[in-house]
């Protein structure tokens, strides 16, 4: 199970460091590539407007 954001995304950045796999893209709201995502849960725990959850 992948994670996926919702649109609370603010396009802050911070999740994209935090992944460990880089299955997350840039844009208006990010974007989580769900055959690339590991479910590790780094970059839903460290976004700051929590748009980030399991799908």
């Amino acid at each position: 199970m992948a994670y996926k954001i919702n649109d609370e995304c603010t396009a802050c950045g911070t999740c994209i460091d935090e992944c460990p796999v880089e299955a997350i893209s840039e844009g208006d709201i990010y974007k989580i590539d769900p055959d690339v995502c590991t479910d590790c849960g780094a970059c839903s725990d460290v976004c700051p407007v929590e748009a980030i959850h399991p799908e």
